[in-house]
């Protein structure tokens, strides 16, 4: 590719982008596809008139500038002139695709210290109050560098758009950019989207004053600003109101003479493409190992990465009591708890994973047998397991404290053969669109839990099925492609 100038119609920016690149023992650099709800999203409306206007404007309809997340990002990316990547052959859904290489110790502040030690924690409500937060010098160091990672990403925007282009930014990790866009580039149509819950103004007034306005001021530069659910976008118009003063009527916010619209869209599943791969023959094979172990059981299954907001230590606490508290189940019943990794570079998960596998081995310490394996409990990625899994499942459990969405509650019951009770918690994003059809819980309530378990493993396979048929037609009904489509179309 070469370096001449690039004027899309369309760009999206995000932290992770629609590749990756791993090293070779040869120094050279594999490229693979990404995956995740935006790569289908942005592929359905590439090449659409949803895309933008007709008239040609440049070399790439849609850009989609990215970090640089590995050594091997940043050495592809540098290659690269300009950081634009040579995507031939490969299946970006059809963008070109700007890669930035942030120096590193900027990246890990601003992703690291800011983004997941900070805004995370604040929207999850996962701070343990008495001991943390600590806003100190450190920290405004730490948010000088989430600044300038911003600020790289509104540098290659307003470089590579067309006059008047759309601008879709993903998530918590740029809430700066917009405001920051729109000084630059004032001709462009910004939109935010919001993938976490938003947390309410009781709480994120933690933040400090100046940093807590400077988020709401960042994501009030767009002209739209987008939620997973009503309760998060709730959430942040009251904080416009609590902090900024700024004028809403629920549906729009006014501050400093510009007005930003709000808007909910929830993120569905591509049920065809999901139920595709599911019958892929390595899915098959998973398929038949789990089957061999769980047997003629009954199955709970619960897949998520190990992440604090998550609530797997509860959830499998509840499990434990259920096998105490209805001793009927014990032999008869296998819990598959599928619990990948996630940013083991901070040590507040380092410490959540070890609890986790504490209470695992204090499960089957308690209740195994010589043929009976009550906890199967996998810290290994195997997205192909997971899938097989969901097609076994009697009761799926989400119990997250706390959630923008979650899209394992929709994809469970999609993949389930034989109907899946959903075990919900109310605290999920999910909650508002499956809740009729799902066994909801309090996420703090062990007990409660325990016994919403027993109630769905108990429940009769005719209402089973029926409810699993109507969480799938939910689940699906907003797949990835309309959900980007209408961020698009909302900017029009």
């Amino acid at each position: 590719m070469d370096d001449a100038p690039v004027h899309a119609r369309v760009l999206v920016a995000s932290n992770r982008g629609p590749v990756s690149f791993t090293l070779d023992d040869d120094g050279t650099t594999t490229m693979r596809r990404g995956g995740g709800g935006l790569v289908s999203g942005l592929s359905a409306v590439v090449g659409s008139r949803g895309a933008g206007t007709s008239e040609p404007t440049g070399k790439a309809d849609v850009i989609w500038a990215c970090a640089a997340l590995t050594d091997a990002d940043r050495q592809a990316a540098r290659r690269a002139p300009g950081g634009r990547l040579d995507l031939a052959g490969h299946d970006t859904g059809g963008a070109a695709v700007r890669m930035l290489d942030i120096p590193p110790p900027v990246f890990h502040r601003a992703y690291n210290a800011i983004a997941n030690s900070t805004l995370w924690f604040v929207h999850h409500l996962l701070y343990d109050t008495p001991i943390t937060p600590n806003f100190d010098v450190g920290f405004r160091r730490e948010w000088d560098s989430y600044r300038a990672y911003n600020r790289a990403f509104v540098e290659a925007l307003a470089d590579d758009a067309a006059p008047g282009a759309k601008v879709v930014v993903q998530d918590y990790h740029l809430t700066l950019t917009p405001g920051m866009l729109r000084e630059r580039r004032p001709d462009l149509r910004i939109a935010h989207f919001s993938h976490t819950p938003w947390a309410p103004p009781d709480y994120y007034r933690m933040l400090p004053d100046e940093y807590g306005r400077e988020v709401l001021e960042g994501i009030l530069g767009a002209d739209h600003a987008g939620f997973l659910s009503q309760r998060w976008a709730d959430a942040f118009v009251a904080c416009c109101e609590t902090f900024l003063g700024a004028r809403t009527d629920g549906r729009t916010v006014e501050h400093r003479g510009r007005r930003t619209r709000i808007g909910v869209h929830a993120l569905g599943i591509d049920g065809p493409a999901l139920s595709q791969r599911a019958g892929q023959p390595d899915v098959d094979g998973r398929y038949a190992a789990l089957r061999e172990i769980v047997g003629d059981r009954r199955l709970v299954v619960r897949i998520d990465r190990t992440e604090l907001s998550k609530n797997i230590v509860r959830g499998l606490a509840a499990y434990r009591e259920m096998l105490r508290t209805y001793p009927e189940w014990q032999g008869r019943v296998v819990h598959l708890a599928f619990a990948y990794p996630s940013r083991h570079d901070l040590p507040e998960y380092r410490e959540y994973t070890a609890a986790v596998q504490r209470i695992a081995a204090e499960i089957e310490d308690e209740f195994g047998t010589e043929d009976w394996g009550p906890l199967v409990l996998q810290v290994n990625d195997d997205y192909p397991r997971s899938l097989a899994a969901y097609r076994l499942a009697d009761v799926l459990l989400v119990n997250p404290i706390r959630d923008g969405m979650n899209l394992v509650a929709k994809e469970g019951p999609i993949l389930s053969e034989r109907g899946c009770a959903l075990v919900l918690s109310r605290e999920a994003g999910a909650a508002a669109e499956l809740g009729e059809d799902a066994v909801l819980v309090n996420p703090y309530d062990i007990s409660g839990t325990a016994r919403a378990l027993h109630g769905a493993l108990r429940m009769p396979a005719e209402e089973r099925l029926e409810r699993c048929r109507r969480l799938a037609a939910t689940a699906s009904a907003l797949p990835p492609q309309r959900w980007f489509a209408d961020q698009l179309a909302a900017l029009d």
